[in-house]
C-alpha cells in the first residue's frame, strides 16, 4: 500500500484536534515553526498541511497576523426562480425580501469588447464581434456575496436608450425590462450550475479563502426566437449561500 503523503497526515491530525475543540473557534494556531518541530517535519509540509484545511473551510489565514479557526458563517438560501417573478413582482426586487440576499451592487461596464470564442458560442455571434460587458459584485449588509460578469452584443443594444445595463433610464432594472424597452421580449433562461473552487482574485472580492468551495452559474437568456440577448458567469460562495432553484407547475 502507498505511504500517505506526509502533509495529508498532519493535515488529519490538525483537523482532529480543532474538531476536539483544542483551539476554540477564532483562535490562533501556533506558527507553523512551531508546529514543524512538534510533529518533526519541514515547515513546507505544515504549510502545505493548513494550506489543505484552509481549502476544507476549518481554518482561514490573514496576512501578517497567523492561520485561526475559522468562525462559522450562517449559509443562507439563494433562491432561483422565474415562477417567482411570474407570482409577483421583479426578479430581485422578490428575493431581496429574503434575509441575507444582495440589497445592493456595483457595477462596472466595458463597451466594444470583443467577443471571446467562449462567449461568442454562448451567444451565437462570431469571435470578436462587439459586445458591452458589465462586471458586478453583489453585497448584502455590505458583504460580497456573489460576483457576476455579463455579455450583450451591442448589435442588439447599440445606439438605444439601454446600451449600459446600470445607466439611462432603466439602470438596474434588469436584462428584462430594459430588452423589453426596445422591443425584445424574453422567454426563456437557460442556467447551469457547476462546483469550484475560487481563484484568487475571486477570494479576495468575495472575502474566502483561495480554493474554497464555489458554485459557479454560466446563464443564457433567450427571446421569444430562440436569440440569446445576455449571457453572464456567475460565481456565489458555497460556504455562505446554498443555491436553491424553484419551478412552478404549469396548470391544466
Amino acid at each position: 500500500m502507498p505511504r500517505e503523503a506526509p502533509y495529508l497526515a498532519v493535515a488529519d491530525v490538525l483537523r482532529a484536534r480543532i474538531l476536539a475543540g483544542e483551539w476554540e473557534i477564532g483562535g490562533r494556531l501556533p506558527s507553523r515553526a512551531r508546529l514543524a518541530q512538534e510533529y518533526a517535519v519541514g515547515r513546507n509540509v505544515v504549510q502545505r498541511a493548513v494550506d489543505r484545511l484552509i481549502v476544507d473551510g476549518l481554518l482561514e489565514g490573514r496576512a501578517g497576523s497567523g492561520t485561526y479557526v475559522r468562525v462559522p458563517r450562517e449559509r443562507l438560501r439563494l433562491v432561483r426562480s422565474r415562477h417567482r417573478d411570474r407570482r409577483g413582482g421583479p426578479f430581485l426586487r422578490a428575493e431581496a425580501r429574503e434575509p441575507g440576499r444582495a440589497d445592493a451592487w456595483d457595477a462596472h461596464s466595458q463597451v466594444r469588447v470583443a467577443a471571446p470564442e467562449e462567449i461568442a458560442e454562448r451567444l451565437d455571434i462570431r469571435p470578436g464581434d462587439l459586445c458591452v460587458r458589465t462586471h458586478y459584485e453583489f453585497l448584502a449588509g455590505g458583504h460580497p456575496v456573489q460576483l457576476s460578469d455579463s455579455w450583450e452584443p451591442m448589435a442588439l443594444t447599440e445606439g438605444t436608450p439601454v446600451v449600459l445595463p446600470e445607466r439611462g433610464p432603466l439602470a438596474g432594472k434588469g436584462v428584462v425590462e430594459r430588452m423589453r424597452r426596445i422591443g425584445v421580449v424574453v422567454e426563456t433562461v437557460v442556467e447551469v450550475p457547476r462546483p469550484g473552487r475560487a481563484d484568487r482574485a475571486e477570494a479576495n472580492l468575495l472575502g474566502i479563502g483561495p480554493g474554497d468551495l464555489v458554485l459557479r452559474i454560466e446563464r443564457t437568456i433567450y427571446d421569444t426566437d430562440g436569440r440569446p440577448v445576455e449571457t453572464a458567469d456567475m460565481v456565489v460562495p458555497d460556504a455562505r449561500r446554498e443555491v436553491v432553484y424553484e419551478f412552478g407547475v404549469d396548470r391544466p
